[in-house]
This record gives structure tokens, sequence and C-alpha cells, in this order.
């Protein structure tokens, strides 16, 4: 427990609500989030109880938490297969149980292969001012192998729908890709570059436990190949205005994403529905808790209002690694201030880790500002391990 020098520190943080779809058409080989494939012509039924659920345990946070909401995501899963009336009644629970800021950050993920476009129209009408769309890759023969339910094609069609409907639209893409050469991620690029967008996701593929890919491994890139990969992402898109502000996010102008600024520094989310993790600062603690996973035990427990399978205390010993976990996936760093406002520590607390980063060249700290170098981005695991505690 914390002593109350430190708990008064503390700031009141924005807070961001994440709220979970659980559902798809398809499990993607590569996927090890929440997500289940739903069966026949069920979405519908469950679309309904689930979204009744969702509202019961907004309205079950409203006692406890009080602060305006500076974003929404609704992420999955696929929630682009809910309609935009069940969308417009947790948005209106959202504004009526905490109330929304006049500038709030609304986004729908979608993806091309599911999506109804008129739903596009819907979420526009009824506030949502951000979509993000799961192209992946615009080679047909990547998007077969990942087993994407759209083709080139589509993703392209609902990626210019997007753009004429919204002001801020994200691509998420991927690279190192199986078998993928380095002339096929250049026109990947090229595809993305055509579309009028203001944000790019590109995610490095990654094997993950309890999928498909991870039991039945592809033949990927090698570590060689990959950074090769990655370097041509980020000088293709810097030479296109778009600035490398996050490990894997790229943006024009004005069009960082506010919702996921507000994790990488460490700020406060609510997350809402299955298997959905929030972290919540109050009275001096920071608490991190979950959701039940399981979406049908989701709803049966909603009827009790309980939601929360799994909670923890962050400890002032962990809070460091806690923050730097986040804060240095900015490759622009964060001001000391913000260090010592989210975690009630003094950045002293963390002397002898500065110090070390410094030396082995990973960190550099000037104007009040500490921030990775770009030896620090590259061996961003290696850099967080001097600030985990045993």
């Amino acid at each position: 427990m914390q002593d109350s020098s430190i708990s008064e520190s503390f700031s009141i943080l924005p807070l961001s609500i994440y709220v979970h779809i659980p559902w798809c058409v398809h499990k993607c080989p590569y996927c090890d989030f929440n997500s289940h494939e739903f069966k026949g012509k069920d979405i519908k039924q469950n679309e309904g109880l689930y979204t009744q659920a969702l509202i019961k345990q907004i309205e079950n946070y409203q006692s406890t938490i009080q602060r305006p909401i500076q974003s929404i995501f609704f992420g999955g899963g696929t929630p682009s297969l809910f309609s935009p009336e069940s969308f417009n009644s947790i948005i209106q629970a959202l504004q009526k149980s905490f109330g929304l800021a006049d500038d709030c950050e609304v986004t729908i993920e979608a993806n091309p292969g599911t999506v109804d476009k008129q739903y596009f129209y819907g979420y526009r009408d009824i506030g949502i001012n951000r979509i993000s769309i799961g192209i992946q890759s615009f080679n047909d023969k990547h998007l077969k192998k990942l087993e994407r339910i759209h083709n080139q094609n589509e993703a392209y069609e609902a990626a210019m729908l997007a753009t004429q409907l919204f002001d801020k639209v994200n691509l998420d893409l991927m690279f190192a890709l199986p078998n993928q050469s380095l002339s096929e991620l250049n026109q990947d690029i090229d595809e993305a570059l055509k579309i009028n967008t203001s944000h790019l996701s590109y995610y490095q593929l990654t094997l993950e436990p309890n999928t498909y890919f991870y039991k039945h491994p592809p033949k990927l890139p090698d570590q060689d190949e990959s950074a090769e990969f990655f370097d041509l992402i980020t000088s293709r898109l810097g030479g296109s205005n778009f600035e490398h502000y996050e490990t894997s996010a790229y943006a024009k102008k004005g069009s960082r994403c506010i919702h996921n600024l507000n994790y990488w520094t460490f700020g406060d989310y609510l997350g809402i529905g299955a298997g959905a993790h929030s972290k919540i600062t109050q009275e001096g603690r920071v608490s991190r808790f979950s959701a039940y996973k399981n979406p049908k035990q989701y709803i049966q427990e909603a009827k009790n209002n309980s939601y929360i399978q799994e909670k923890t205390v962050i400890v002032q010993h962990d809070l460091p690694f806690e923050f730097m976990m986040n804060a240095l996936r900015l490759n622009d760093g964060f001001p000391v201030k913000l260090f010592e406002e989210r975690t009630g520590l003094p950045i002293e607390f963390i002397d002898n880790e500065l110090t070390l980063s410094i030396q082995k060249g990973l960190i550099e700290r000037s104007n009040g500002r500490i921030k990775p170098t770009l030896l620090g981005q590259n061996f961003l695991n290696d850099l967080l391990q001097i600030f985990l505690r045993n």
C-alpha cells in the first residue's frame, strides 16, 4: 500500500472507454484476441442480449467513477457485425452515466468482408467519428493465407467509402507475412498510400500462443528480413507525411489516435464487455481488473451486476515498469512530470534505472523529457527489462 504523501501526488486522469464485441464471422489463424465465431443466424439474438448487458455494466459503474469520457473505442472481434442502433444505445448510456467531452473521439473497428456498407452511414449519423478498418494486406495471396474473408477489391472499396464519410480513418496492416517478399510489401504500401487516410497501423505478424499459426507455424521472414521490412515501411510512410509516433502507428499531423495515446501515457480506461480490461486510479491506488471472458457467462453474470473476474492493485514497487511498458512505446517519449502525475512517484524513484538505460544508449533525457533512442526503440524489450524490479 502507498503512503499518504505518495497518494496525494496522483492527478485526476483522463478517462477512456473500451467496448468489446466478441463475435466474428471467422477466427483468423494468427488472432489471440477474445473472439468467437458466431454460428448460423444467432448474431442478432446475441446482439440484443449482449447490448443489454453492456448497458447494465455501464450503469453499474456510474456510482463509482465520475469523469467525462475523452474517447470511446468499439473493438473486437468484429464490432461492425452490430447495427448502428445498438451502438447508439451504448453511446447514449455512456453519455447519461458519465458525460462525453465535447471533442470525444469515438472509434469503431470494421472488417471489409463483413460490413454492411449501409452501416457506415449509420455509424457516422450516431456520432462515431473515427473508423479503423482491418485490411491486413491488399495482396489476395496473403489475404488467403491469413484466412481473411475479404479480397483486395473489397478492402479498397471499404477504405475509400470510409474516407468519404469519416474525418479520421485508420487502416490496420501487417508485415512479415508468410513468404512475403520486400517487393510485395512495397506494393502493399503503394495501395495503402493511394487511399487518402490520416492514420496507418502496421503490425508485424507474430506467432501467439493459443492460435492456429502457433500450433502450425507458417514460414515467416527471419529477423533480418523483418527489420528490412520495418525500415521500408518507416521510410515510405515518412516520405508521405506520416509521422511514426508509436511502435506500430503512423499519423499525419493532427491525426494521432487519442484513445491509444491514453493507453501509452498511462491514462485510465474502463473496459466494458466480455474479457475487457480496465485500469483505474482512485484514492491513491492503481487497479487493473477484467470482466468475465466467456460471452455467455458475461451476459449471465450481468443479471446480478457481477462483471469482474480478476482484479489486482499495482503495488508501488511495480508502477515504474507498468508506466514504462506503455510510455516507452512513444517515439518522442514523455515529460518527467507525466511520470510523477500518473504514478504518484518522484522521478528520483527510478534514478538507477534511468542512469543504466542512458549508459546503454537506450534512453536520452533532456529539457525535462525522457525518450527512447533509436537503439532503444529497436530493442524495446531489453529496455523495459531494466525497469522490471525483482
